[in-house]
């Protein structure tokens, strides 16, 4: 790893382009491929694949190449929950009971009882248990999981602690399907996908795109190989026997993404269409976490569903503080800066970097696209 960061300073030295440093990576068998994107206020700036889609079959990457984004998911979650809350549906202080009963009976280990709002599942500080595989394996839709987070303590007084919680996410998924009487994947593509014109965006594959699927690598004895299945209900991605996971099921391409992220910095609006007023942009983008230790790279804090960038720093050096976004679990990153009107996203398909969020691919790409 060592020799890999020094490699990278010295391509910085040189000025090498987000191509050439990525070409380095596949050369070293880092990733197979990627896709990079960087976009302002106005659109796509620059939109570039390299390398393969497939480590045992080597098929050229292409820009439309469709990945699993893992918890790039939680953005677009949190951004359904804030779309709602301006219609008055609900509000993020509100107490999740009002809308789920079942979590109303919550406490912690010590048997304290707690009350757990919205805010604290947008920034991960409820403190709510998971759910276990074989709970999460069972459920077929989003409101088979409450009982099996009802049934966990908490294991902290919500507010008091920073904790990433797949379980909080996925809770507000079901909100969104209880106050808008309409299933969750269903909401996001008339709400959100449709209007966007985010048509690769969905929780599973149709036939027709399978062909543009990335499939996932590891590296294993110096090599790049496939990946065991890990999300997507332990399936592949066109098997719809499982809920959409709101904290991390959607597939995507570089391009559609870039439309959502571009309706944020643009302050909630996208080619002349408004989906979020800016007040709602500010407040989920603004630090909510307060001092309260977050993950997954030093220098973080925490908006609504997503990671802020208060102290820039090591991978996020050549980023303006308030810069705000979410990494996922293969790899896959997209970050928002609104201060240089930039997005930048980055599209790959590896299982097990030592951290996803802190991937020498992640830092070769934005020290190039940031120059």
């Amino acid at each position: 790893m060592r020799t890999l960061v020094l490699l990278l300073l010295a391509s910085v030295a040189s000025g090498q382009s987000s191509m050439e440093r990525m070409r380095a990576l596949i050369r070293q068998g880092e990733i197979p491929g990627a896709v990079m994107l960087v976009a302002d206020r106005d659109g796509v700036r620059q939109l570039e694949a390299i390398g393969y889609a497939d480590p045992a079959n080597r098929s050229a990457m292409q820009t439309d190449s469709i990945f699993w984004i893992a918890s790039m998911t939680k953005p677009v979650t949190a951004a359904a929950i804030l779309m709602l809350e301006e219609e008055g549906k609900l509000s993020v202080e509100d107490p999740v009971s009002k809308y789920i009963p079942e979590l109303g009976g919550l406490k912690t280990k010590d048997g304290v009882a707690a009350t757990v709002t919205l805010r604290h599942l947008l920034t991960h500080t409820s403190g709510m248990g998971e759910a276990t595989p074989a709970e999460a394996q069972a459920a077929r839709v989003l409101a088979q999981l409450i009982p099996a987070f009802a049934s966990k303590p908490l294991g902290f007084v919500p507010g008091s602690k920073w904790q990433y919680c797949q379980s909080g996410i996925n809770t507000l998924g079901r909100i969104v399907e209880v106050v808008s009487g309409m299933p969750f994947e269903e909401f996001l593509q008339a709400r959100l996908f449709g209007p966007l014109q985010m048509k690769d965006t969905t929780f599973y594959l149709r036939a027709e795109q399978m062909p543009r699927y990335v499939t996932p690598s590891q590296q294993k004895d110096g090599k790049l190989v496939e990946a065991a299945r890990a999300g997507l209900g332990g399936e592949g991605p066109m098997f719809r026997g499982h809920y959409p996971a709101a904290n991390g099921g959607l597939l995507s391409t570089a391009g559609d993404y870039a439309q959502f992220a571009r309706m944020l910095l643009n302050g909630g609006t996208l080619n002349g269409r408004k989906f979020l007023t800016q007040q709602s942009v500010t407040k989920m983008t603004t630090l909510q976490s307060g001092d309260l230790v977050t993950g997954f790279t030093p220098g973080n804090g925490w908006g609504l569903g997503v990671c802020i960038v208060r102290v820039p720093q090591g991978v996020t050096a050549m980023l303006s503080p308030g810069t705000f976004g979410h990494g996922g679990a293969y790899g896959t990153q997209a970050w928002i800066d609104p201060v240089k009107g930039r997005v930048y996203v980055l599209m790959v398909s590896r299982s097990n970097f030592a951290n996803s969020d802190d991937s020498p691919a992640r830092l070769a790409f934005q020290q190039a696209a940031a120059q």
